[in-house]
């Protein structure tokens, strides 16, 4: 009446120990590490990859690497940078002098210059020192040549030598008594002053006003320049009110909390050795390739990574603060360059909102798109602020400053003058720096004066 039923049974499947799984996924991983590492030494790769940084080699070269005052990085902060720098009780941190890379050379004084700047300047020498930020810099450049010091120091020499060769395009010293021919004459563009023109790139990557007023009044300033030119105001806008510059990023906080400085100095040790793996770095170079994101190579120097938008000023209160410190700061820089006597360009420096849509290239169009209306928005306020406080500066000083504004510079320009928000081609470069030439050959002081007329009775007899 009842079929009986036959239970089936089955062997019961044997799992692997826990500590024997734990003890596999590391020889697996050891494995794959000294596949990879064969590999690439059969494939005659192992150069390659080993210098690759998990970016762009051009990318590795410009980050900043913050060193301690004994040289050596500071253990939990971010390492992977070539470009060294060490704080400065003056003007937050500054450049390690004598540094050399494929893309850029600092000189012994810590300014991207290919040789030494000595302190008494040498006769017929006219120096020029070119202050700010990272576009002042070149940030992305391929070489100090494709810099703007660099190429507005070629177009000064030029003009001095086409002076020479062709003194007739320019105004005669002294003029022609009669009128027909002083009329022609005063038609004709002064001479620039005679010398060997230098032009000392000083800029340094993430530098705001605060730490440009330090840096002229402690560093550049004893190298007695005949004229100082200051590109800035992005960082301005994205640094908040109450700092007065720019610092190493969290530095105080980081020095100041023992734990945490200890157990980032253990994370950042294991995630530099987990990323220094030849099968992390390969399948990085070769199969994800990632790329950084175009608008946060923008900032050089920030204490979090966000959205530039989130930097910018959303308060107008704020707003307003950021301008006025830049405003005082650079009133400052009016006031020593005044008392001794030395030409001060100040210049806003150029952003790509200003650069319009018509000629854009793709890689910008893609960068305006991924920058954000809100980031737009408040970048065009805070140059229309910008620009009213260097108005107030020509008003103010109309015979010791000049004001430039750059912003909208790249409106028309035919050909690709960003890499991102405001750092610049070397076409961008080029143009840029024809400007400020344009700009610095009207300054008077860098003209060739006409001789002063002895009054009657002024001969003094031996």
């Amino acid at each position: 009446m009842f079929k009986s039923r036959r239970r089936s049974y089955r062997k019961p499947r044997r799992s692997l120990p826990l500590p024997l799984i734990l003890l596999a996924i590391p020889l697996a991983l050891i494995l794959l590490e000294l596949s990879v590492r064969l590999f690439v030494g059969v494939t005659g790769k192992s150069a390659e990859l080993a210098a690759y940084e998990g970016q762009p080699a051009n990318v590795t070269a410009y980050y900043l690497q913050f060193l301690s005052q004994e040289k050596k990085p500071y253990d939990g902060l971010p390492d992977r940078g070539r470009l060294a720098a060490q704080r400065s009780l003056a003007g937050g941190y500054k450049l390690v002098g004598n540094q050399k890379n494929s893309f850029w050379q600092i000189n012994e004084q810590g300014f991207r210059d290919d040789n030494p700047v000595p302190l008494k300047k040498p006769k017929d020498e006219i120096r020029i020192f070119l202050l700010g930020g990272s576009t002042a810099f070149g940030q992305w450049s391929a070489s100090n040549q494709a810099t703007i010091a660099n190429k507005l120091e070629i177009r000064l020499n030029e003009r001095v030598a086409q002076q020479r060769r062709s003194p007739e395009k320019y105004r005669p010293i002294p003029l022609p008594v009669y009128k027909p021919e002083l009329e022609k004459a005063l038609t004709l563009p002064l001479k620039l002053r005679e010398g060997q023109y230098r032009v000392i790139n000083a800029a340094v990557p993430g530098y705001a006003s605060g730490n440009q007023l330090a840096q002229l009044a402690l560093q550049i300033l004893p190298y007695s320049p005949d004229a100082v030119i200051v590109l800035d105001g992005y960082t301005d806008l994205m640094l908040p009110s109450h700092k007065a510059q720019t610092d190493i990023p969290e530095i105080d906080g980081f020095l100041n909390n023992a734990p945490g400085h200890f157990w980032a100095y253990l994370t950042a040790n294991l995630s530099n050795w987990i990323t220094d793996t030849y099968l992390v770095k390969a399948i990085q170079y070769w199969l994800l390739r990632p790329q950084p994101s175009l608008s946060q190579l923008s900032l050089v120097v920030a204490e979090k990574t966000a959205p530039l938008e989130q930097h910018l000023a959303a308060d107008p209160t704020e707003l307003q603060g950021r301008v006025a410190r830049y405003h005082q700061f650079h009133k400052q820089m009016v006031k020593l360059t005044t008392g001794a006597n030395i030409p001060l360009v100040i210049a806003v420096q150029p952003e790509i909102t200003g650069r319009g849509t018509s000629q854009l290239s793709p890689n910008e169009q893609k960068l305006l798109n991924e920058l954000g209306a809100i980031y737009k928005q408040r970048v065009q306020t805070g140059y229309a602020q910008l620009e009213k406080a260097t108005q107030k500066l020509q008003d103010a000083f109309p015979q010791n400053v000049k004001t430039l504004n750059f912003y909208h510079l790249y409106e028309n320009f035919p050909s690709r003058a960003f890499y991102d928000a405001v750092h610049l081609t070397e076409e961008g470069n080029a143009l840029l720096a024809e400007q400020l030439y344009q700009a610095i050959a009207t300054v008077p002081k860098l003209q060739l004066a006409p001789p002063k007329k002895r009054g009657i009775g002024n001969d003094k007899e031996g």
